[in-house]
């Protein structure tokens, strides 16, 4: 990911940077302009300045800035396009944020061809279990990768994973994504991550979340696309030659984070994954999200599919970088059947 900021940066006037929270977009962007004021739109009182004088509060950054939480301030963005297109330089402003949807609808409007833009998801596996990658869940122990998950906090400030992800689930999906959502009734909302949590690695039937919940299907899709838009989960469509039956089947659903689907499904322990009925389910949806990591970090796009053969046996992942599908209709990971 570092290389790909970088380069990004030299080349374009803005970089935003979005993600979850708790991903280390705030720690990645000081560390690599560290020489940039950094200013966080969270603090009460500078957002309040950048709303009510917005050229006077980036008067003060020449030079730019790292912007943190900016869609805080979505009148910020017609002011920064001002600034760089008069300015020229590269590497002008970083933006970050942790609201996707948001971000995203205010740049497309402001910022289109002046940025570029980067997806940081929490830690991959080599960067915490080292260079040998899948190698080290057999010397770890694949229960105990699972059930922590990948949040950077457990591991910079040692924090029991099962604290971490049960104070993320309450203060981020619980109450800022359902804010997004303006979903009043939290019981119901809880039920809703807690079904999804249930079908992580599986075919998700929208229809059949509706019911159980007693809610429409318009209602079901808006909850699902941003939970998406929010890095909580991601849908994987199934592998077709022609496009236009890719997104009329019925896509996968996966977390993007094993720690929180474990919290969700009510494991308290590694011990609880071994035995689990979803244990195989967590584990192709870390490889999922590895995969969606290792993309992502490069500045790739998704490419990412999922293929059954027609009984519905042997599934396999296939991204369509490094595969193509055989003659016989096969593809998958290198070395790694799902």
């Amino acid at each position: 990911m570092t290389n790909t900021v970088l380069k990004y940066a030299s080349t374009f006037p803005v970089v935003t940077s979005t993600g979850p929270r708790q991903s280390g977009k705030t720690t990645l962007a000081k560390a690599l302009f560290s020489e940039k004021p950094y200013v966080s739109l969270e603090d009460v009182d500078v957002r309040r300045f950048a709303q009510d004088d917005p050229r006077g509060f980036l008067s003060q950054y020449p030079d730019g800035a790292v912007l943190d939480e900016a869609q805080r301030v979505p009148d910020l963005f017609s002011y920064i396009q001002t600034i760089v297109d008069n300015d020229g330089r590269s590497g002008h402003f970083i933006i970050t944020g942790s609201q996707q949807f948001e971000m995203l609808s205010h740049i497309s409007q402001s910022l289109a061809g002046r940025t570029a833009h980067v997806r940081l998801l929490p830690f991959t596996l080599q960067e915490v279990y080292g260079k040998r990658g899948m190698n080290t869940l057999s010397s770890v122990g694949l229960d105990e990768v699972l059930f922590t998950g990948f949040l950077p906090r457990i591991f910079d400030k040692h924090i029991p994973p099962s604290d971490m992800n049960r104070f993320y689930t309450q203060t981020y999906l619980e109450r800022d994504v359902r804010q997004l959502l303006n979903v009043r009734d939290l019981s119901q909302f809880e039920d809703f991550l807690y079904l999804c949590a249930g079908r992580t690695g599986q075919l998700v039937n929208v229809s059949a979340i509706g019911d159980e919940l007693g809610l429409n299907l318009k209602t079901i899709k808006a909850w699902l696309s941003v939970l998406e838009a929010s890095y909580v989960i991601k849908i994987v469509y199934p592998y077709h030659k022609r496009i236009t039956r890719r997104v009329v089947k019925t896509p996968k659903l996966y977390f993007l984070d094993t720690g929180i689907v474990s919290y969700l499904l009510g494991i308290q322990n590694p011990e609880q994954v071994t035995n689990h009925p979803q244990r195989g389910s967590l584990f192709e949806t870390m490889i999922v999200s590895e995969v969606l990591k290792q993309r992502w970090n490069k500045g790739l796009d998704d490419n990412l599919y999922f293929y059954r053969d027609q009984k519905g046996k042997a599934l396999f992942m296939q991204c369509s970088e490094f595969h193509s599908l055989t003659e016989n209709g096969r593809a998958g990971f290198p070395n790694t059947s799902l």
